[in-house]
């Protein structure tokens, strides 16, 4: 309802009138009701004072049949009728709600519902009410329990709610929007915008959404566009309440005078048939609320303030003999609503009473209403009475149980002891989440558990209290579960926390100090984020990657270059793989290798880590060696020419990791057969042997690679299938050896377990140490261990745990075509020479055909049921990749967990605790591996990129065209500006939940894609000109083209439909590499995120930002639209957002600041205008006025100082 034309006294109580009253009664209470009431000095009890007795009741006619007070002297702001039981509900101006059972209105519940706002709507549902105020939705049980509470922005003016269906609210007020609300995951599920001053009344038939405005119309909608349909002009003043039934709406309300709003005595009803008006009615009342009341005719009721009620016909006339008078306490009636049935009718008056009226003495709500549950009376048993002087008494009658014995209450004091029950641990992952603010700390329910239920498990508890020896010490507390005891909390799963900024606020610098980039890891299959870090830090594969180019719209190589530049560009700042990734997906054969994880399987962790990264391994580096034996390449392509990475027959890929195999078989007739082939990679096999004997580590590789074995195979000579004895023997040795561990079962993890044991008991007999017999090292074991030369082999005994795998291999091809390998150490290299030099060695040994590899990577699967698991790296980072990041020259290993990075001990990378820590991925490289190759990177984009190309659209004409490419002689130069705008369309939805304070936790962000990228002339006869304007196809689906915010709608992209210059994401791609390189910088507005969702990494120095050239200190970011207008008198981004205009508009905001900064040498005349911008932006609330209502900012006064600088 409207209050804008009531009594303007409603809103002041004047308490100075009740200073006699007790303190505790509400301060706007009217002593007038008071006058049979004897207040008690203990306490005033008013839970139901009676107004008047029940008259006799006239059938057929409305008459008042109860009347109860609410709250006293609260007006009561709305009642509503239950639509599923026989009760009535109102609510008052304190926030107050009080339930009345059946019509005689005896009290059900009452219970407050805010502590501030009045109430200003209620709705029955089946299993609760809902109760709308100012700011707030929330639903309670009848009994007054909170079912949810939503929580809407602080700014809101809500009015009015609707219940489209049984689980969708639409909620309205003094705002340009109005809500809908799923209740059942009880989130915002649209927005619709509305007109202003907003939506205060709503109603709804089988063909329209209906919709009061304070301005006096009503909109009609369509029921699932919400788009207006049609309108009615009603009243010139203000629409005080409307309602629709049949073809009928009939609405009152007030009209514009002289002296201001009037009251019309005039009803507008409208035939919704023909859409128009018909003969107003005249009633003899002042209308205030008006409602159908269908019987036998559709009969409307009329209702006052002042408690007059008319009914009568709405194409008729009102006779005044059909008025009849409320008699509220109050001055005012406040509220009006009908029952279901049309038998009652409820009022409620400024002086906090309900009156009640009928047709009937006994009427029902609702046609069919269910049973009203009531509290239970307490129950208590009744005893017999017993007369103690009966002798003859049976003492069976005395419920106390006789006993000669020692009853237990009488236990001694001496043998008892308080226990009290232990109170179970708190969650592990609770304390790991928590964030503390003063001495509260808050943390996301983990949703192990029932809510509000823990369970007791008593003797299991005591055991972990009273038996700390079974429980190894946590290393972050022992309120930890002992499954994450062992898990090390650099190793577990990290994850990005998102707030209202995004990842802005995020501080990755805590997860990373090192100067090295992680990957981010919330894009779906970035499993494989470890394996990047490892091919990158190979120092000629990188190089090769970085220098292949051509023209596969999806090829891995190109995509692992772009990736690879990305992390050189990097310091310390993470990258994510989102573009090698999409073109990972579309890969057929990545998809049959079950390569491709669904987003539930990846966040459950259902997947078998372990072996799906060993499977990518081998997928990867087939893929890579495919796609570098591409040798027909165009010009614009072309890679490096002449070096070592270029050969015509099989590619460095091959080079580096492929291995000529010869394959025997021979079959038991005599028949021998013998093939060739290669392999880039090599699977371990484990021996059959449950004793526990030793087995060097490079005993089980050469029986993986030599691998002999019994099989049933064709033989030509026998022409059948026969059991055959295959072996395999290996004519050459790689240069990077790749084992995958093959650890997928309980019996190989037993393996490893058993051969890291009695490796550790050989390395202390070895070197003169001694294991305690209870298993724990003494302190007087904790000592470096030496080589009898003296040499350093490692500074404790707890670095030699867990640990089977060499840090080296030595590998030698014998005469015979055999192999022989060996582990190796450092130490047996000094000791058996003593030469100086480990480089010249390992060359002199090759070319006597022995070869020396060095551990370089090692990736590990963590298990950890809480998380699903997931696979970290271990690297060791070369001398090169220091000297570019850090600018010294020395070896480190690093552990890399996505975007954690931290240097580690080399023998942490070798320790295998296989209860939580298990390998899955070895890479050994050749000592002197980078001598062999040439790791000049030469930039293989070209100038050439930038030139006019075809565009995929086929319905493309070159009316169509809004760009003009660049000619050879504008190529840019170094320090040249280009003015860049991306815009964004919808792969996936955000997941979301809402927490129990309200507040919403971002789960997992939207998966973006760029749809439209435009670069502008920044300088030139031809400035303001873009020279690219590409659409870019997408073979994905897409959930939402945003066309509100970019301007993309369906079909742009589609090659088939589309009229605009279409082109794949890699030819554009190139585009900005290009510009990146060549040294242009971008001026944009927002560039941090078109970057990041382009998938560019872009050096600080070459990106002007208009958002935070335009920003002060801790203050919020302002909006393109707003400072076109402000500084540069320009209306944009009306309907929808150009990127070519948003271009254009970051090129002379920027030259605006440069003019009002004089190049910035004056910073503080220019934070002189920041204020002033920030101060006119508080007034107009960041919002851009319409034309005719504001002039251009130039003319105001606030706009002066910076005319004036």
């Amino acid at each position: 309802m409207n209050f804008e034309g009531l009594d303007p006294g409603l809103a002041e109580y004047a308490p100075s009138i009740h200073s006699t009253l007790d303190p505790v009664l509400d301060a706007h209470l009217n002593p007038s009701l008071l006058q049979n009431v004897e207040l008690d000095p203990e306490g005033v009890a008013l839970d139901a004072l009676p107004v008047q007795e029940s008259v006799h009741i006239m059938e057929g006619v409305y008459s008042e049949l109860h009347s109860v007070v609410a709250e006293v002297g609260v007006p009561v702001t709305v009642s509503h009728f239950d639509l599923h039981e026989e009760m009535l509900w109102v609510g008052s101006h304190g926030g107050h709600a009080t339930s009345f059972f059946g019509p005689a209105l005896e009290r059900y519940s009452s219970f407050q519902v805010n502590g501030s706002d009045d109430i200003r709507q209620i709705q029955s549902l089946e299993n609760g009410i809902l109760f709308l105020t100012k700011n707030n939705l929330k639903y309670m049980a009848r009994g007054g329990l909170i079912i949810f509470d939503y929580l809407l922005d602080e700014s809101e003016d809500m009015h009015s709610l609707l219940l489209t269906d049984s689980s969708t609210l639409l909620v309205g007020g003094l705002q340009n929007h109005i809500l809908e609300i799923d209740l059942n995951t009880v989130q915002e599920t649209q927005k619709y915008a509305v007109e202003l001053p907003g939506v205060t009344i709503m109603r709804q038939t089988n063909r329209f959404f209906f919709c009061g405005h304070t301005s006096g119309k009503v909109s009609l909608r369509d029921l699932r566009s919400f788009k207006v349909e049609h309108e009615f002009d009603a009243f010139s003043g203000s629409l005080s309440d409307f309602d629709v039934h049949g073809n009928l709406l009939a609405a009152c309300g007030f009209s514009s005078r002289l002296t201001g709003l009037a009251c019309d005595r005039f009803l507008k009803v409208y035939d919704l048939r023909m859409m128009r008006a018909i003969t107003p009615l005249q009633v003899h009342v002042d209308p205030a609320f008006l409602r159908f009341i269908p019987t036998y005719t559709s009969r409307l009721a009329i209702i006052s303030q002042s408690g007059q009620c008319q009914f009568c016909e709405p194409t008729g006339l009102a006779n005044p003999a059909d008025i009849f008078h409320v008699n509220p306490v109050g001055p005012l009636l406040m509220t009006f609503d009908v029952s279901a049935s049309k038998q009652a009718l409820a009022f409620g008056d400024s002086e906090g009473c309900v009156h009640l009226w009928s047709d009937s003495p006994e009427p029902s709500f609702n046609p069919y209403s269910r049973e009203t549950e009531f509290a239970l009376p307490c129950l208590v048993d009744s005893l017999p009475p017993l007369d103690w002087s009966q002798d003859l008494l049976p003492l069976s009658l005395i419920p106390v149980p006789l006993t000669t014995d020692v009853l237990l209450s009488d236990w001694p004091a001496a043998n008892s002891a308080p226990a009290p029950r232990r109170a179970p641990p708190v969650d592990a992952e609770i304390l790991r989440t928590m964030k503390k603010v003063g001495f509260i700390g808050y943390a996301p329910n983990p949703r192990t558990r029932l809510r509000n239920q823990i369970p007791y498990r008593l003797k299991e508890l005591d055991n972990e209290f009273d038996s700390s020896s079974q429980v190894t010490e946590s290393l972050i507390g022992r309120e930890e579960e002992p499954h994450l005891h062992m898990v090390s909390k650099k190793y577990r799963k990290v994850t990005i926390k998102y707030s209202k900024l995004g990842l802005e606020d995020f501080d990755f610098k805590h997860y990373n100090k090192t100067l090295f980039a992680g990957l981010e890891p919330h894009i779906p299959n970035a499993y494989c984020n470890c394996m990047i870090q490892v091919l990158y830090f190979l120092e000629p594969v990188r190089c090769l990657i970085q220098n292949h180019l051509c023209q596969k719209e999806f090829c891995l190589a190109c995509e692992l270059g772009f990736l690879f530049h990305m992390l050189d560009l990097s310091r310390g700042d993470p990258c994510q793989g989102s573009n090698f990734l999409r073109a990972f997906r579309t890969i057929p054969e990545a998809s049959a290798l079950g390569l491709i994880l669904a987003d539930s399987d990846e966040a459950s962790g259902k997947g078998n880590l372990a072996r799906l990264i060993q499977r990518w391994n081998r997928f990867i580096l087939t893929q890579l060696h495919q796609d570098m034996q591409e040798l027909e390449v165009p010009q614009a392509y072309r890679g490096v020419g002449g070096s070592s990475f270029c050969s015509s027959g099989d590619s460095v890929i091959g080079q580096l990791f492929s291995c000529e195999m010869e394959n025997c078989s021979l079959c038991r007739c005599g028949s021998e057969t013998v093939r060739t082939s290669s392999t880039l990679l090599f699977t371990l096999s484990y021996p059959e042997d449950k004793t526990g004997k030793n087995y060097d580590f490079a005993q089980v590789l050469k029986r993986s690679i030599c691998l002999e074995q019994n099989t049933q195979a064709w033989c030509d000579n026998c022409e059948k299938y026969q059991p055959t004895i295959q072996t395999r023997n290996i004519r050459h040795l790689p240069d990077i050896l790749v084992i995958n561990c093959e650890v997928n079962s309980s019996k190989e993890a037993d393996f490893w377990r058993i051969q890291a044991e009695v490796a550790f008991k050989m390395a202390i007999k070895k070197y003169g140490g001694e294991i305690s017999k209870n298993k724990e090292f003494a302190l007087a074991d904790r000592k470096e261990l030496r080589s009898p030369e003296g040499l350093l082999l490692c500074s404790s005994i707890e670095e030699l745990k867990n640990v089977w795998l060499p840090f080296s291999i030595r590998m030698k091809m014998t005469k015979n075509k055999g192999l022989d390998v060996c582990n190796w150490t450092d130490g047996d290299e000094l000791s058996s020479l003593g030469a100086p030099s480990q480089w010249g060695l390992a060359k002199a040994e090759e070319e006597r055909g022995v070869c020396v590899y060095d551990l370089m990577a090692t990736v590990v699967h963590i298990l950890d049921s809480r998380t699903g698991g997931s696979l970290v790296a271990h690297i060791k980072v070369g001398e090169t990749y220091h000297q570019r990041k850090e600018g010294v020259t020395h070896q480190q290993w690093y552990l890399f967990n996505d975007f954690l990075i931290e240097p580690i001990d080399k023998h942490e990378s070798v320790q295998f605790d296989m209860n939580w820590k298990v390998p899955a991925i070895l890479y050994y490289v050749k000592r002197n591996l980078n001598s062999r190759y040439n790791l000049n990177i030469k930039n293989p984009i070209e100038a050439s990129v930038l030139l006019a190309e075809a565009s995929l659209a086929r319905k493309q004409r070159k009316t169509h065209t809004t760009f003009i490419p660049l000619m050879l002689s504008e190529m840019p130069q170094v320090g040249d500006l280009v003015g860049l705008d991306a815009e964004f369309v919808t792969l996936n939805e955000e997941e979301a939940e809402l927490r129990s304070d309200g507040t919403k936790s971002t789960i997992k962000p939207s998966q973006m894609s760029v749809a439209r990228i435009t670069c502008v002339r920044g300088q030139g006869p031809n400035e303001g000109i873009p020279f690219i304007d590409d659409y870019i196809s997408t073979q994905e689906q897409v959930v939402d083209y945003l066309t509100q915010y970019s301007g993309i709608k369906p079909g742009d992209l589609d090659a088939k439909i589309s009229s605009k210059h279409l082109t794949t994401l890699k030819s554009t791609y190139l585009k900005l590499r290009f510009l990146i390189d060549i040294g242009v910088k971008f001026v944009g507005h927002g560039l941090q995120k078109d970057f990041r969702v382009i998938n560019l990494m872009v050096p600080k120095d070459q990106v002007l930002d208009t958002v935070y050239l335009f920003h002060m200190p801790r203050k919020r970011m302002i909006s393109l639209r707003f400072l076109a207008w402000y500084f540069l008198d320009l209306k944009i981004q009306g309907e929808t957002h150009d990127s070519i205009e948003d271009a254009r508009t970051a090129l002379q905001l920027y030259r605006k600041y440069l003019e009002l900064s004089k190049n910035g040498t004056e910073p503080e005349s220019f934070h002189k205008v920041l204020k002033g911008l920030y101060e006119k932006g508080r007034k107009m609330d960041w919002k851009v006025p319409e034309p005719e209502s504001q002039t251009s900012p130039k003319n105001a006064a606030v706009f002066s100082s910076v005319l004036a600088l």
